[in-house]
């Protein structure tokens, strides 16, 4: 690991029984980054995911950032380390409103305990840093309405502004633009280029106009295993990527 390093993985791997749904996995992501994690169906890009999250253990190899081996380290560990993640499915809190979501992750990062956090909630600094990120997702119009009565783009957007409250330096988002239409994932893709440098985000996405459009660096896994990091150019033009998305035969005509 380089000291310009942020992330780094050596020989990672996840065994489920006899399958290897990753394999002797290297990575490293440089802080500031828009790095983009992309593959085929079941190129363990999820997995991948969930090993640098926290949520799922290694079977082997190690992981570290800012030189810190995190690999045994759960996921509130991880966090109080700055690496926050957003998932697929909703985590949000449907009966809250906007505001009290992102006001309990901001409180969350302070200290304060999920038993006091509305006795609280009138903290002036609290509110305001909320409302700030919320100006910052673009959703300061829905301050007092439920989350469950935002759209699904919204839904995403407002994930995004309670990670952002613990204050990460490395943002891990799992297919942000899933299931969105074309006007929520532009919205989406500038929101995510639009975030301050020291916020280094690593993203697993299907969408593959909003990764060539966001990210400085691609990954691309296949079958479980490493296959290319470049810049988006190198990433597009190289015939062992295109070969795995398409297939020897398609690739060759």
């Amino acid at each position: 690991m380089t000291v310009s390093d942020l992330l780094e993985l050596r020989g990672v791997s996840r065994h489920f029984g006899s399958f290897r749904a990753l394999d002797d996995v290297d990575l490293t992501v440089r802080p500031g980054a828009r790095h983009a994690i992309i593959g085929p169906n079941g190129a363990g890009k999820s997995t991948l995911f969930g090993l640098i999250s926290g949520t799922l253990p290694t079977t082997s190899g190690t992981i570290h950032v800012d030189g810190r081996d995190v690999t045994r380290l759960s996921v509130d560990r991880r966090v109080g380390l700055g690496v926050t993640a957003t998932f697929q499915h909703s985590s949000l809190f449907l009966r809250e409103t906007v505001l009290e979501n992102v006001l309990l992750a901001v409180l969350r990062r302070a200290g304060a305990g999920l038993g006091v956090w509305r006795k609280v909630s009138a903290r002036a600094e609290a509110i305001a840093q909320a409302r700030t990120l919320l100006e910052r997702v673009g959703l300061s119009s829905r301050y007092d309405e439920q989350a469950r009565a935002l759209s699904h783009g919204e839904r995403r957007q407002l994930e995004v502004a309670v990670a952002l409250a613990t204050e990460p330096r490395l943002l891990l988002l799992d297919e942000p633009a899933a299931g969105m239409s074309p006007a929520e994932t532009a919205r989406l893709t500038e929101l995510i280029a639009a975030l301050p440098a020291e916020v280094t985000v690593l993203l697993i996405e299907h969408d593959l106009d909003m990764v060539f459009e966001l990210a400085d660096t691609v990954t691309v896994m296949h079958l479980g295993r490493h296959l290319k990091t470049g810049t988006p150019d190198e990433v597009r033009a190289s015939t062992e990527v295109q070969t795995a998305y398409l297939g020897p035969q398609e690739v060759a005509s």
